[in-house]
């Protein structure tokens, strides 16, 4: 499979999220969509993560983008963790990993020697249009999501 590149499409996906709602790309037509993929609820650097974006979601809504992030993890640890943390952005969940795929961020990773499938830390940039704008793969926490706003507001 090709990996996704900017100009792309953006592929499409409608799961379920938090608060028992689903979510398609089509929700954000007319915006961009800043859709960062990570491994595990409630994990240190997803925690991390997930707090700076909720921390930054003002600046995001005043450039008319959306944030969501999404993680193999069920709706209901989802629900669970933003109650935890008073996360502020929404959650997909992607069991099937089906969307994970299309994204190219299900991928083979390593810990002490042993290899495994995960999710590979990435966000993407969607324009209004549904086309990839940017992306960041490997991601490191700290600063992503600044980095991301500058992006954005460009």
């Amino acid at each position: 499979m090709t990996a996704l590149a900017e100009g792309m499409d953006a592929p499409d996906f409608n799961l379920p999220r938090d608060g028992g709602k689903s979510v398609a790309l089509s929700d954000y037509a007319g915006r961009k969509l800043v859709l960062f993929f990570y491994p595990k609820d409630d994990t240190s650097g997803c925690t991390a993560e997930a707090n700076a974006f909720s921390a930054l979601l003002p600046q995001f809504d005043a450039a008319n983008a959306a944030i969501l992030g999404m993680s193999p993890d069920s709706v209901a640890k989802h629900d669970k963790f933003i109650a935890k943390h008073d996360l502020k952005v929404a959650l997909a969940s992607d069991e099937e990993k089906a969307t994970l795929e299309a994204y190219g961020v299900w991928a083979e990773k390593s810990m002490y020697g042993r290899k495994y499938m995960g999710v590979e830390r990435s966000t993407f940039l969607i324009d209004a249009a549904g086309k990839i704008e940017k992306v960041w793969r490997k991601v490191k926490v700290p600063g992503h999501a600044e980095a991301v706003l500058e992006a954005v507001t460009g």
